[in-house]
Parts: structure tokens; sequence; C-alpha cells
């Protein structure tokens, strides 16, 4: 699936359509923004990639600059989560990420049908996952030593009319 508006492009694939550049391109841009920019040394290399869908979110030069997996019920949570949700740090405050978030959401409630989503939002992006419709599920808790709490979306028509709105797929 392609999303994107004339500045970005949002392309979402299974762990084994991404070339091997696409999967390099991933990797470093998640070691850039968790390990390097957060210094939150953390195993990346979890496993769950190889059941993920990828959203690979790039500029008008080709560039990746934002990322986050979705991953099936019963990996994370019982129902489909996001994770690795991140911008590259040139490219924010732009609209980047709610435009990645919400393809991410139009393509669980569209092509997995999905009536619910879980995240484990970092605690200074609780607002933000708030304006996409997310509420707080968990006390908060310290994960890799950065304090996070576990929100839950639950589709309704309306709701989703507005993400079917902001976001134009191809």
């Amino acid at each position: 699936m392609s999303c994107g508006d004339m500045a970005r492009t949002i392309e979402i694939k299974k762990f084994d359509e991404l070339t091997a550049r696409e999967l390099y391109d991933v990797l470093k841009l998640r070691q850039d923004v968790f390990v390097i920019e957060q210094t939150c040394i953390y195993p990346d290399m979890d496993g769950c990639d190889f059941v993920c869908h990828h959203a690979l979110m790039r500029n008008q030069a080709g560039e990746l600059i934002g990322y986050l997996r979705i991953l099936p019920p019963g990996q994370t949570f019982d129902t489909a989560a996001i994770g690795r949700v991140l911008v590259r740090e040139d490219s924010r405050g732009g609209g980047s990420a709610r435009q990645l978030m919400t393809a991410a959401l139009r393509f669980i409630r569209e092509a997995l049908m999905q009536r619910q989503v879980k995240l484990s939002a970092q605690e200074y992006l609780v607002k933000f996952y708030e304006t996409l419709g997310f509420a707080a599920i968990s006390e908060g808790y310290v994960e890799d030593g950065i304090p996070h709490i576990d929100m839950m979306l639950e589709f309704d028509d309306q709701a989703f009319t507005g993400y079917s709105a902001r976001v134009k797929c191809l």
C-alpha cells in the first residue's frame, strides 16, 4: 500500500517485501534515533520484525525520514500494535509523524480489518497520541530507561472517517 502527499510518501510492506537497502535504511534510522539520539541501549533486533508490516516514509529525494512497524495481534498485545515509531530529527515538526500514524491506522483498519490497536507510548508523546484518538490503559512504567504508558485506540466509523480524510492513498 502506498500513501502520501507531494512532499512525503509512505509504503507499507511485509518484512519479506523489503529490499536489502530498505532493511538497512530502517535499521540505521532506528539505531540513529533510539540508540544514538535517545541514548537508549536496547535489543532492537527482537525477532518481531519478521511478522510485522513496516511503514516507510520517504521525502521527495527518496530518503527514509520516518518509520513504524505494525505488529499482529498476540505479538506484544492481544490486539494489533504499533511500535518503533520515529521521524528523523531534521524532518520533525511538519506533520510527518501524524501522517505516518494516520496511514498506519488506516492500514490496520482497512487492510488488516482490526477494530483496536495498542501501543507503548513514550510518556512525553502521550498528548500526541491522544490527538489521534488513543487513550491511556495503564499506569506509567519504565522500559529501557524511558518512561512509557500503554495506550489503545478503538475504531468507530466516525473516528475512522477522520483518518480517511487526512490521508490520501494511491
